[in-house]
């Protein structure tokens, strides 16, 4: 259960970190009160799953969930760079959070 939560943590980190583009340095009211919202949420769900995952492992795949989804929506939103290295790296990203979830106690 503490993985779903940190996966649902994950998500809403995405949604923050997306919502700080929306927010246009927090001068406009509901992308600012969403990103907050977001915020909040995320860090809650982040610190349920901290009661039964390790610290450290937990920090690395919420952060790690949250870099692939912004960077992916990133591309796809913002016409951000999506070139091979940069694909590259989000693979790698992505194999880390993979060996932390078969390593963790």
């Amino acid at each position: 259960m503490a993985w779903i939560v940190l996966v649902a943590a994950g998500l809403f980190e995405i949604g923050w970190a997306i919502g700080l583009k929306y927010t246009e340095g927090f001068t406009r009211l509901w992308p600012s009160i969403g990103t907050v919202a977001s915020m909040t949420v995320s860090f809650g769900l982040l610190g349920l799953a901290l009661r039964t995952l390790p610290l450290g492992t937990a920090y690395a795949v919420w952060t790690g969930i949250g870099t692939i989804g912004t960077v992916t929506l990133g591309i796809l939103l913002f016409q951000e760079s999506a070139d091979i290295v940069r694909i590259a790296c989000i693979g790698l990203i992505v194999a880390g959070i993979a060996g932390l979830k078969l390593v963790a106690h």
